[in-house]
This record gives C-alpha cells, sequence and structure tokens, in this order.
C-alpha cells in the first residue's frame, strides 16, 4: 500500500475518532412519548383522545441481558433523546471505521505490492 494511501486511511479514521470522541452521552434504546387516559368517567380525557394527560416519556433498554423500563422526566427525556442518537452516530462511525481499518489490513500482504 502507498504511504499517501495509508495517510488518506488515518487521517479518515483520526476523524471518525474525533467525532465520537466530541459525543458526551451515549445510551441504547427506544424513548416513547405517550399520553394517557386517567379512568375518571368526568375527565375531559375520557371522551377527548386530544385531551389526555401527558406526553410521559418511556425509556426502553436492554440492560445486562434484562429489558428495562423506566418512565422519565421532560428534562431527561431531552438528554436520552441525544444520548439515543449519539450512540446510533457510534455505530455507523464504526462501520466506517472498521471498513477503513479492514482495508488497511487486507493491503498490508498485498501481492502486487513491490
Amino acid at each position: 500500500m502507498s504511504e499517501k494511501r495509508r495517510e488518506r486511511i488515518r487521517r479518515r479514521t483520526r476523524q471518525i475518532r474525533s467525532a465520537i470522541d466530541a459525543m458526551d452521552l451515549v445510551a441504547s434504546g427506544t424513548l416513547l412519548s405517550r399520553t394517557k387516559a386517567c379512568g375518571r368517567p368526568t375527565c375531559r380525557c375520557a371522551s377527548d383522545p386530544s385531551a389526555r394527560h401527558g406526553p410521559y416519556y418511556e425509556w426502553n433498554r436492554l440492560q445486562e441481558g434484562h429489558m428495562v423500563h423506566s418512565v422519565i422526566s421532560d428534562e431527561q427525556a431531552e438528554l436520552v433523546t441525544r444520548a439515543i442518537a449519539n450512540y446510533r452516530e457510534i455505530k455507523r462511525l464504526l462501520v466506517l471505521w472498521e471498513a477503513e481499518t479492514t482495508i488497511d489490513i487486507l493491503d498490508l500482504d498485498d501481492p502486487d505490492e513491490p
């Protein structure tokens, strides 16, 4: 592999590592926003779906092999939303990083190289 190509791969992987390093929160899972009827027959929510209570945020994730469900606050939901987006971006970046380094590894023993 040419030194120029190797440096280009190193530069791209440094960019990937830098993007990952810039992320502060990381979390997997799903965040749901729900509204609910309270069950009181005289409440507005009993007859008007747009008057339901909420939204309530529910975060579901796999933790140590078990599904964990948490009801979280609006503020926590904002953080979890960002953390889940970061997690998905890291996964995407790792695929790119793997592709770059796989190319680098395979080209180490390139029979066409002098």
